[in-house]
């Protein structure tokens, strides 16, 4: 078994950056984010329950996912969320396996804004928590999404609360200043997940 490590924070916390730090020494990410864009492509059985699920409506011309019509559709039909996510849920996490188990580099990441809540940080053996306040998580947000404040603060209360995040991760960095502060925090982390990676692999052998 490899050292999965999952990563994971709040929107505008800084996960995202952390994660390409990371890529940067060698270390493959698998990203939830990613995979589940990936798995309703054209062509994937999943899109294709979607559609059954949903009807055609729910496809641009093209055969694509209309992610604008879903997205309204969810938000006035809240019983839609749950049917969704009971198709792509488990086309998701057979994904991340797969990509997961075909990585190379000494120990591999998780990174899933989601990780506790869609209890993904189960396919790992340790977690880290990127945290920032949620004055910073609001500004940060604002500015590289170019959304208003009210729908990121619609964002961060659809999430697992913060505190809760704290207390179920493993190692938290509380990201709160620049890119530099960010790293230097990281790097101690990333020598003692080499080591635990070569525990695990010593474990096995």
């Amino acid at each position: 078994m490899r050292f999965i490590l999952g990563l994971t924070g709040g929107i505008g916390s800084g996960k995202s950056a952390a994660s390409e730090w990371f890529e940067q020494q060698g270390i493959e990410v698998v990203d939830a984010d990613i995979v589940s864009r990936q798995i309703v492509e054209i062509g994937q059985p999943a899109l294709a329950k979607i559609a059954q699920t949903f009807g055609d409506w729910c496809l641009l011309e093209d055969g694509s996912l209309n992610r604008r019509a879903m997205r309204e559709h969810i938000f006035s039909q809240p019983d839609a969320r749950q049917d969704l996510e009971a198709i792509t849920h488990p086309f998701i996490r057979s994904e991340i396996i797969r990509q997961l188990n075909a990585a190379t580099s000494p120990y591999v990441i998780l990174v899933s804004p989601l990780l506790f809540e869609t209890n993904q940080h189960r396919l790992a053996q340790h977690s880290l928590l990127i945290d920032t306040t949620p004055e910073l998580q609001l500004q940060r947000a604002m500015t590289r999404d170019h959304q208003k404040a009210d729908q990121i603060k619609n964002i961060i209360s659809a999430q697992m609360p913060r505190e809760e995040k704290l207390q179920l991760a493993n190692d938290v960095v509380l990201n709160t200043g620049s890119l530099e502060q960010l790293y230097t925090q990281l790097k101690p982390l990333h020598q003692h997940y080499l080591s635990m990676a070569t525990a695990v692999q010593t474990e096995q052998a």
